[in-house]
């Protein structure tokens, strides 16, 4: 058996296409990224972000499991008696029409002669939530729109999504191509790259932290509200006041509570923990010591960000 696998020798330039993980984002469905954030990334207007460390574990972990979990996902299917024939790893395709629609498959399999897509994906902790029973359709969104996008590209009708549950369970789960799901999801990806990144004008902000990116800097102007608007600060107000009452509230609790326990670690109800009051160790960086003792070393990492706050003004009497 010969497996045909192409792996480039340099990563390619995801500026110039659309890939399977920028396609949740491209849907305002990714916990990573919004369409404003994929927009400014494609358009150059953003240098690297900051490392995530959550995120690059969870990506790195997927990658080395991916083989890992391929295999066993390959022995689940032999042992329920299919005939399983691996045929390619990590193969890159491109959609038929919209070239800068491309995406890569974890691997691909000859089942029972059907030609099918394979994704492999590691679920840890609260995530096992998102996904339904064993041996159907029901993954997380973000996901099956990945999925359908990888079966729009290579044209076949199903794909075979291995998700690694703890260390020694794989689930199976099939996404089936949907004609009508797949024209609108491609519509969706043609729209994104035409209308804003080829048209080089944004989507519309779906979070605070996109309006802000794209309008890093104010003007000095003032601009009259509308009575939408009007209304939308006031209950803007409304909810910060709230917010600040429930606050409060919270630290009364917390030191009622503390103080019952006061020592001890754990606070149970029937013999079952509620909660915890454990001591534990916080590394931190003392600035003010580090600038008065060493200034010129401080002053190599000092570095100035211009952000811009929103604060909503006292109504007058």
């Amino acid at each position: 058996m010969v497996i045909r696998s192409r792996k480039p020798a340099r990563m390619p330039d995801r500026k110039r296409f659309i890939g399977g993980s920028d396609v949740a984002a491209v849907l305002g469905l990714s916990p990573w990224s919004t369409p404003v954030e994929l927009w400014m990334e494609k358009t150059g207007r953003t240098e690297p972000r900051p490392v995530d460390i959550k995120r690059e574990r969870i990506f790195a972990r997927g990658k080395k499991l991916e083989p890992v979990v391929i295999d066993m996902g390959i022995d689940k299917l032999r042992e329920r008696g299919h005939t399983v024939e691996l045929i390619a790893r990590n193969r890159r395709y491109r959609h038929p029409l919209h070239r800068f629609i491309s995406v890569e498959i974890d691997a691909e399999l000859i089942i029972d002669g059907e030609h099918v897509n394979v994704d492999a994906k590691t679920v840890m902790g609260f995530a096992r939530d998102k996904w339904g029973e064993e041996d159907t359709e029901e993954v997380p969104m973000e996901y099956a729109a990945q999925f359908m996008t990888g079966l729009a590209c290579t044209g076949r009708q199903r794909c075979l999504v291995l998700a690694l549950i703890g260390l020694d369970d794989v689930l199976i789960y099939w996404v089936n191509h949907d004609a009508e799901a797949v024209d609108s999801l491609v519509g969706e990806l043609v729209d994104f790259w035409v209308k804003h990144v080829k048209a080089d004008a944004p989507p519309d902000p779906l979070r605070f932290s996109d309006v802000k990116a794209l309008y890093p800097r104010d003007n000095g102007r003032t601009v009259e509200a509308t009575p939408e608007i009007a209304e939308l600060v006031e209950k803007r107000r409304r909810i910060g006041i709230e917010i600040r009452m429930l606050e409060a509230e919270k630290e009364q609790l917390n030191c009622e509570i503390g103080h019952y326990l006061e020592p001890f670690s754990r606070l149970t109800k029937g013999g079952q923990q509620i909660a915890t009051f454990n001591a534990q160790q916080e590394t931190s960086l003392d600035v003010a010591a580090l600038r008065r003792q060493h200034p010129d070393l401080y002053a190599l990492y000092e570095r100035t960000q211009t952000t811009r706050v929103l604060r909503i003004s006292k109504p007058r009497r």
